[in-house]
C-alpha cells in the first residue's frame, strides 16, 4: 500500500507508532520499523543525554527510518530539537504546544516534521508553518486528548488540508484503518495496539490490564483541570475522576497526586499511584504479539476491505 505518507517517510506501510512517554524506547521504536511502519522515541522530559542513547541503540537495532515525538510542553523541548538534528534523526512528530520555532531547522536538516493536531484550525497553522503531514488525533486516544472525535476531525482535517493526513484514535485493527483511509487519511498513528506487543517494555501489570480491558474500562480525568487523558479504569483514575468532579480534589491536591503517576504504571505497574494512559480502543485487544505481527495483520486486514 503506496501513499502519500509512505513516499513521504521511506517506510513500507502507512502505520507510525505512537509516540507515547515513558513507553516508547528504542526497542519499541526499532521494532515497529523493522516491521515496515514509522517507529518513534519518546521524548517526554527525559535528560538529553539518555535520549541520544536511545537515538544511537535505535540505530544500531535497525537500518530504517524512525523518529523521536517532541512534546513540546517540555521544559528540554529546544534542547531535544536540536538533538534530532545531530543526530539526523529521519522524522519528528510535536505535540502539546506550536512547533513553528522550530520548523525551518527541522526542515534544514532535512527531518520530516509532522505536527499532532486536535482541531482544524491548528493543522491550517502547520501546514502555513511549512508541516510535511499532520496526525489528526482524535479524542479516542490514550494520555491528552482534546474533544473531536476521529470520526469527525479527520475528513474535516483533510478537506482542509493540502498536505497528507494521518489518522489517530481508536484504530487498532485493520479495519480502523480501512475507515480511516475512507475518511481521506493516508496513514494511521497507532498507540494502544503496540502497548500490547512483545517488544514493548512496560511493566506487566500495565500489558495485563490492557489485554483485559473491556469497552468500558476507559476514563478521562484532569477534565476540570484543562488537561484532559485517557486512562485505564482502576481504583487511582477513578478516585481522580470522582474527586475533582465532586470537589473533593483540588487542583493542586490533583497534580500531587498524579505527580510521577505515569512513570509509576510504566515502570512500578503500581495500581495504587499510577496513570494508565491508554486509548478507549483497548477493550478490542485481546492477545501479546510481535509488532511485525501486529503491523502484518493490520495490512492484511485493511488491504483486503481496500481492495489493494
Amino acid at each position: 500500500m503506496k501513499t502519500r505518507i509512505t513516499e513521504l517517510l521511506g517506510c513500507e506501510y502507512p502505520i507510525i507508532q505512537g509516540g507515547m512517554a515513558w513507553v516508547a524506547e528504542h526497542t519499541l521504536a526499532s521494532a515497529v520499523s523493522n516491521a515496515g511502519g514509522i517507529g518513534l522515541i519518546a521524548g517526554g522530559s527525559a535528560p538529553i543525554d539518555y535520549l541520544r542513547d536511545q537515538i544511537r541503540k535505535c540505530k544500531e537495532k535497525t537500518d530504517k527510518p524512525f523518529g523521536v515525538n517532541i512534546m513540546l510542553m517540555s521544559p528540554n523541548a529546544a534542547d531535544l530539537a536540536q538533538l534530532c538534528i545531530d543526530e539526523k534523526v529521519a522524522v519528528v512528530t510535536t505535540g502539546a504546544g506550536n512547533p513553528a520555532a522550530y520548523i525551518p531547522a527541522w526542515k534544514e536538516a532535512g527531518i520530516k516534521v509532522i505536527p499532532v493536531i486536535p482541531s482544524v484550525a491548528l493543522a491550517k497553522r502547520m501546514e502555513r508553518a511549512g508541516a510535511d503531514a499532520v496526525v489528526a488525533e482524535g479524542t479516542e486516544s490514550g494520555g491528552h486528548i482534546g474533544e473531536n472525535t476521529t470520526m469527525c476531525l479527520v475528513p474535516q482535517v483533510v478537506d482542509a488540508l493540502e498536505i497528507p493526513v494521518i489518522a489517530a484514535g481508536g484504530i487498532a485493527d485493520g479495519r480502523g484503518m480501512a475507515a480511516s483511509f475512507m475518511l481521506g487519511a493516508e496513514g494511521v498513528q497507532i498507540g494502544t495496539r503496540f502497548l500490547a506487543s512483545e517488544e514493548c517494555q512496560i511493566h506487566p501489570t500495565f500489558k495485563e490490564l490492557v489485554v483485559k480491558a473491556k469497552d468500558t474500562d476507559s476514563v478521562v480525568t484532569g477534565r476540570y483541570t484543562g488537561h484532559p487523558c485517557r486512562n485505564i479504569k482502576t481504583k487511582f483514575s477513578k478516585k481522580l475522576a470522582n474527586g475533582e468532579k465532586d470537589g473533593s480534589l483540588t487542583p493542586d491536591e490533583f497534580e500531587k497526586l498524579t505527580l510521577g503517576s505515569l512513570r509509576k504504571a510504566v515502570q512500578d505497574g503500581n495500581l495504587d499511584e499510577g496513570s494508565f494512559l491508554c486509548g478507549a480502543i483497548a477493550g478490542m485487544i485481546n492477545d501479546v504479539k510481535p509488532c511485525a505481527e501486529i503491523v502484518k495483520e493490520i495490512m492484511d486486514q485493511a488491504e483486503k476491505l481496500l481492495g489493494k
